[in-house]
């Protein structure tokens, strides 16, 4: 879907604060708020720690549509319900 707005490409920083097996969260200079990526998209030539000072060149986010994806938003009501049924079913274990 074609965007209405041109590119405006922006440089930002940030400061790696959160590592896991399979992301990197990243809080933005300048009061901008916290992005987490995963793992495969930061481009590194030395091994990851906090602390570290990435950049990285962003653009707009535009709204594409007022409707919601219908295949996503049920993805997830499902994948909150199977959580649900999980906990609820190792809630209900008794151990002698």
């Amino acid at each position: 879907m074609p965007m209405k707005y041109g590119d405006k490409i922006i440089y930002m920083e940030g400061i790696i604060v959160r590592i896991t097996d399979g992301a990197v969260g990243i809080d933005l200079k300048g009061r901008l708020g916290y992005l987490e990526i995963p793992m495969r998209m930061l481009i590194t030539d030395y091994p990851i720690r906090l602390g570290q000072e990435v950049g990285f060149n962003m653009s707009f986010i535009e709204q594409l549509s007022d409707e919601p994806n219908e295949t996503y938003v049920n993805n997830q009501i499902n994948k909150k319900r199977a959580a649900e049924q999980i906990r609820s079913a190792g809630k209900g274990e008794t151990h002698a």
